[in-house]
């Protein structure tokens, strides 16, 4: 579905990725982890159109993604929800799902908005609640209800979990094996290793730029390089 090969990317002149090549098919939750500053968001920034490639190539259903801008990557179906939610925080919750679904019909708006009540009941109460008024959780939830209402068909999620309760770090990865399930391709960025690894059919370890490691995710939960890295193992 989504393929890199012998990605660059960074800021200015600085080079944050190395020659990155990774793959995510069609069904299933991709995990990438690493340290802070591994280059996971810049990774994500270039997926998504918002950094640009100094060297290599991604494509998106075997079609290059070249020259093709964040918004018509959207239409696309790659859709990212961004690590600290950004959300409008002066709009409510029915207005920031409104945001999310701009691109679509009126049907599929509907559509979209039943399965993200179904899949986060709170946002449905709290429909008319300004966002910056909701607690963390809630407005992870709402992060991920927006993004689902552009009908993603690959939805790369950075940092979920971050800033959470232990409740809601369980809600939300749970989550996102719900949207796997209902045939969302899932691109997951989590400082949680161990609970990202432990959903994930396949995952990456980044370190400096450089992918390290990659298989199964609950081959690499046992991996003595991971326990040693990242469980404090």
């Amino acid at each position: 579905m989504l393929v890199l090969d012998g990605v660059a990317a960074g800021y200015g002149r600085l080079t944050v990725l190395h020659e990155v090549s990774l793959r995510v098919d069609a069904g299933e939750i991709v995990a990438l982890v690493g340290a802070n500053g591994a280059g996971k968001t810049t990774l994500l920034r270039a997926v998504s159109g918002l950094r640009p490639l100094l060297s290599g190539s991604m494509s998106l259903d075997g079609e290059s993604l070249e020259g093709v801008a964040p918004h018509e990557r959207v239409k696309r179906g790659l859709v990212q929800v961004p690590e600290g939610r950004e959300l409008f925080g002066a709009l409510t919750v029915a207005e920031n799902l409104e945001m999310g679904g701009w691109s679509r019909t009126a049907g599929q708006r509907k559509e979209a908005l039943d399965q993200v009540f179904g899949l986060f009941p709170v946002l449905a109460e709290r429909r008319p609640q300004v966002a910056e008024t909701m607690s963390g959780g809630q407005q992870q939830m709402l992060a991920i209800g927006r993004a689902l209402m552009s009908g993603p068909r690959l939805l790369m999620m950075d940092e979920p979990s971050i800033g959470l309760s232990p409740k809601f770090v369980e809600l939300v990865l749970a989550a996102a094996v719900q949207i796997r399930d209902t045939g969302v391709t899932v691109l997951l960025v989590e400082q949680n290793v161990a609970q990202a690894l432990a959903i994930a059919d396949r995952a990456y370890v980044l370190e400096s730029g450089d992918l390290v490691l990659e298989g199964p995710g609950k081959d690499l939960l046992t991996d003595p390089r991971v326990r040693t890295a990242y469980l404090g193992a």
